[in-house]
């Protein structure tokens, strides 16, 4: 147990999770991390591994949170005013992935999927409509995709360019995320004109 006034930096993070003035910053933020960034990563996980299962646990999360999104752009004026909604929010999305209790997977067998297939028909025909919809504007829209292509580029080139030239923090000349270096082991076989 902590004194009042100790500098703890796990009771001081608590402090700023569950405080209920002031810290809507610190438990959104909180809320994007539980709910996206790590879901994220354990998605890249699951699939680099190729493990259907912890696969299927990822598009099971993944189809529970995309609904609740919706629900949420959906009543955001109203439960935006509630008092501790984004704590709310936060303990959701932890009981959402926790293990232990398997929410996800609840949510997405006893509410989300029974839905589904009682809609199916319908969804499928909106979808069909709307993937046709989006298949016309993409080719009347041509020639303005092409330039608002070539305008992100232009954008995105110089940054990606100094991101490249900056140097890595363990010591690296690259910053960027790559794969094995091809090149090294391209010099340890010897080519054909050497022989």
């Amino acid at each position: 147990m902590a004194f009042p006034g100790s500098v703890n930096p796990l009771e001081v993070g608590l402090r700023l999770l569950l405080s209920p003035t002031g810290s809507n910053v610190v438990i959104r933020t909180a809320c994007c991390s539980v709910g996206v960034v790590l879901p994220v990563y354990t998605t890249f996980k699951a699939i680099e591994r190729e493990d259907p299962e912890e696969q299927r646990k990822c598009l099971v999360y993944w189809a529970a949170y995309g609904s609740f999104t919706v629900a949420e752009m959906i009543t955001d004026k109203l439960v935006y005013w509630f008092p501790l909604y984004y704590h709310m929010k936060f303990a959701f999305l932890v009981w959402l992935q926790l293990p232990s209790t398997n929410g996800a997977t609840q949510l997405y067998m006893n509410h989300l999927r029974p839905f589904l297939l009682r809609h199916q028909v319908k969804l499928d025909q909106i979808v069909g409509l709307l993937y046709g919809e989006m298949a016309k504007f993409v080719s009347v829209h041509q020639a303005e995709l092409q330039f608002l292509k070539k305008i992100l580029v232009n954008i995105f080139e110089p940054v990606n360019q100094i991101l490249r030239r900056t140097p890595h923090p363990n010591g690296g000349g690259v910053a960027a995320i790559e794969g094995p270096a091809e090149r090294e082991q391209d010099e340890d076989v010897p080519s054909e004109h050497e022989n």
